[in-house]
């Protein structure tokens, strides 16, 4: 009966952990994607260049956002495999 409330604890802790890892991982990429428009905005540009900027900046973004993702996810595994 005691492992049907481990299986829980840790189901609820990986949901835990995945939102932990999607929110911090969607506020790096905000946070990424900001610098680069004030940048823009800061610089004055326009046109082209504005866009470029902030192309960049949401690359940059999702591709920060999508690692931390991955390596929050990954030391959970790991420490979940290790038993703690």
């Amino acid at each position: 009966m005691d492992m049907g409330r481990e299986s829980r604890v840790d189901k609820d802790a990986m949901t835990v952990e995945i939102v932990f890892a999607v929110v911090t991982a969607a506020a790096l990429a905000g946070l990424i994607f900001a610098v680069a428009w004030t940048f823009a905005l800061a610089l004055g540009l326009s046109g082209s260049a504005d866009k470029g900027v902030r192309a960049g900046g949401a690359l940059i973004g999702a591709v920060a956002g999508g690692w931390r993702l991955v390596l929050v996810l990954l030391r959970f595994d790991e420490q979940r495999r290790m038993g703690h």
